[in-house]
């Protein structure tokens, strides 16, 4: 029987990576601090690892170690403790350690940012590429999965879903948008990625990132599934900035909007990714079960990013 090890295992994409190796047969420990539960079938071991020993209750070896740290602290401390241990480490890091945003199709060969150190005040994608380091000491054991954004039902940063919410909360009023002309984005169905993890045997460094389509594209997709029949008005840019709205994510944003000159984060290449067996969910099924997810948890409920309808409204008033 296969042995895996989650370090973590009970956040959203921890936790179906647990469920899905509990799926195929394998005897899954989730190593968390117990906060939320562990899927149904996997061992929980109680430890928050900014403690000083959180593995020592961790014995014996593992087929497979997976971990999705965002510190530098919590990857080498792992690796100091149970590399020795492990047939396989897999390490989630992301596409935001290249330093190149502009350059579209860009592979995994990019320059990657400077890697942070212990004690550096906290950067995502310097956290990230410090952590690849450590895992890369062990050799030919270590395999690094780099995702775009993740996208799938019960996605706690609300960015893709956003749309799904702004469309079908309008019904038949109006939803405002960027300018779309000359943006794209790109996404990997959470589904896939999972699959990828735990299925896949490539032992190099890969991006895991979806086909590129067009911004466009994606929001009459996501107009489709909610069946919005309202005016959609599109914002300058410039505009936008003035009234305090924020690109990409956070508070008061429009998701998936970035700057024009930011057209390499959305293009990567996903050729290695394809090559190594990584599947891709066709858009549309994505938007349809992201569509189903957000009206089951609410339209209107308080979010992690976008706009509220309220701020919405005050826009289009003031347009």
């Amino acid at each position: 029987m296969t042995k895996v090890l989650i370090l973590g295992g009970t956040a959203w994409l921890s936790g179906l990576i647990a469920s899905r190796w509990i799926d195929t047969g394998a005897q899954v420990t989730c190593l968390a601090r117990g906060t939320h539960p562990v899927p149904e079938g996997a061992a929980l071991v109680r430890a928050d690892r900014d403690d000083a020993d959180p593995y020592g209750e961790l014995h014996g070896e593992w087929d497979e170690i997976v971990d999705v740290s965002r510190h530098v602290h919590h990857a080498s401390g792992a690796v100091a403790a149970l590399g020795a241990r492990a047939a396989r480490w897999t390490y989630v890091s992301s596409v935001s350690v290249y330093t190149d945003e502009a350059t579209p199709g860009t592979d995994e060969s990019a320059e990657t940012l400077a890697p942070a150190q212990d004690g550096d005040e906290y950067e995502y994608g310097a956290q990230k590429v410090a952590s690849e380091g450590v895992v890369r000491t062990l050799g030919d054991r270590a395999r690094i999965v780099r995702p775009g954004l993740i996208v799938g039902p019960g996605d706690p940063s609300d960015r893709f879903g956003y749309w799904a919410a702004a469309f079908d909360r309008a019904a038949d009023g109006p939803v405002l948008i960027p300018r779309v002309e000359g943006r794209t984005t790109q996404v990997i169905d959470i589904d896939d990625l999972v699959s990828f993890v735990v299925d896949g045997h490539s032992s190099e460094t890969v991006n895991a990132v979806g086909d590129v389509h067009e911004l466009g594209r994606v929001l009459d997709a996501f107009r489709s599934a909610t069946a919005h029949s309202g005016e959609v008005v599109v914002a300058d840019d410039q505009w936008l900035e003035t009234q305090g709205v924020e690109f990409w994510a956070g508070d008061r944003s429009l998701p998936l909007w970035l700057p024009v000159d930011m057209g390499g984060f959305t293009t990567r290449s996903n050729s290695a990714y394809r090559a190594a067996g990584g599947t891709l969910t066709p858009l549309e099924k994505t938007i349809e079960r992201i569509v189903d997810d957000e009206r089951a948890r609410g339209v209107n409920r308080e979010r992690r990013a976008g706009l509220t309808r309220d701020q919405e409204m005050a826009l289009l008033t003031a347009l």
